[in-house]
């Protein structure tokens, strides 16, 4: 259990924070530094940009303990850089670094938890560690609603929760020190048919859930102006991912994968048809509680598949995904429909997937 709950801490770090602390503090970088929604889409797309540089980067071989410990520096110096420098150019880059390290820490981070859980007879605990994204996101998601009650400025915000990152990932180098004597050992990837259906679909995975999970909070913000009330938008989504994996099914990862892209097209057409608050509230629960369990499942095929290297091909396709997606917004921004035109497609795109997904299985290649 102590290597599950420090799977859990390191993803709580590298992707709660690292990688979605930005959503709940974009209202407040809108209010106090005049970030404009295309602004935060350019942010957000350099996120993703490093995430994908860093999903690649992954695919070669490298110690699983300085992989780690590697990325969860990276990650706190990265947003505590984001309160002390000011201006696109440098938000820029640091929010690039911490995608590279936050693709990082999930490739090495989940190969590694879930190849030592299997050997100790454990692999249920494995809902634990991809818990920890949840948990992470409802930690800084709760930081932001705190001190956005008491008028903290985004940039003491990123400060604070940088300072957090770096605490807490220090607490953690000397578990992984300790543990992690074996390396997340490289593969060479077959680009089998059924290899090719896995990226592409998380790919629709990346794009589809990216638009609600980036702008969540902003939509809140749009109606209704109580921080209060608006701001428990993305503490929802992070408690539903975080508890999502700990009662997800023990099906077969496909089944579970398809049936959750369907719930999060549910989720994400939700603001178009329930207007008002409800509507959001609505999406941050139906994705957030889903978007964790493709996440597991879908590393889950992966290393069942493919191994290592098709986790990280899997989730250098996400990364692509997700960097349409902001980008999309932003187009969208200045086009009629705006918002609606962006979630439309975002829906279709998981719908297709979860067909796609349904369909009679390949052969697995032999690892």
């Amino acid at each position: 259990m102590n290597l599950a709950l420090a799977g859990l801490a390191a993803l709580a770090i590298a992707m709660g924070v690292g990688r979605f602390a930005f959503t709940p503090l974009l209202p407040m970088m809108q209010q106090d530094a005049g970030l404009s929604l295309a602004q935060g889409g350019y942010l957000a797309s350099a996120n993703y940009l490093g995430y994908l540089a860093g999903a690649l980067w992954a695919m070669r071989p490298a110690r699983a303990d300085v992989a780690i410990r590697a990325s969860l520096l990276a990650v706190g110096v990265a947003t505590l850089a984001m309160g002390v420098t000011h201006g696109m150019a440098a938000w820029i880059l640091w929010r690039t670094v911490a995608g590279m390290a936050s693709a990082w820490a999930l490739v090495h981070v989940s190969s590694w938890c879930l190849e030592q859980l299997t050997a100790k007879g454990k692999p249920a605990l494995g809902g634990v560690v991809f818990s920890g994204v949840g948990w992470g996101m409802a930690l800084a998601g709760g930081v932001c609603l705190a001190l956005m009650t008491v008028a903290t400025s985004s940039s003491q915000t990123w400060t604070i929760l940088g300072v957090l990152s770096l605490a807490l990932g220090a607490a953690l180098w000397p578990v992984f020190t300790q543990r992690a004597s074996a390396s997340v050992k490289g593969n060479t990837l077959t680009w089998s048919p059924d290899a090719i259906r896995l990226v592409l679909c998380y790919a629709a995975f990346g794009f589809g859930y990216i638009i609600p999970a980036t702008f969540v909070p902003a939509m809140a913000r749009d109606v209704i102006a109580d921080p209060l009330v608006f701001g428990w938008a993305w503490p929802i989504f992070g408690t539903a991912a975080a508890l999502s994996t700990l009662f997800a099914p023990r099906a077969d990862n496909r089944r579970v994968w398809a049936t959750a892209a369907l719930v999060m097209a549910a989720g994400v057409a939700a603001p178009m048809f329930i207007s008002g608050i409800a509507g959001v509230l609505c999406a941050a629960l139906l994705v957030g509680a889903t978007f964790m369990v493709i996440t597991m499942a879908g590393m889950q095929e992966a290393r069942r598949v493919g191994g290592p290297a098709l986790m990280a091909a899997m989730t250098a396709a996400f990364a692509t995904g997700q960097i349409a997606g902001p980008l999309a917004v932003s187009a969208a921004a200045h086009l009629r429909g705006g918002m609606v035109a962006a979630l439309s497609i975002a829906a279709a795109s998981l719908v297709v997937s979860a067909l796609a997904l349904g369909r009679k299985e390949r052969k697995p290649c032999p690892t």
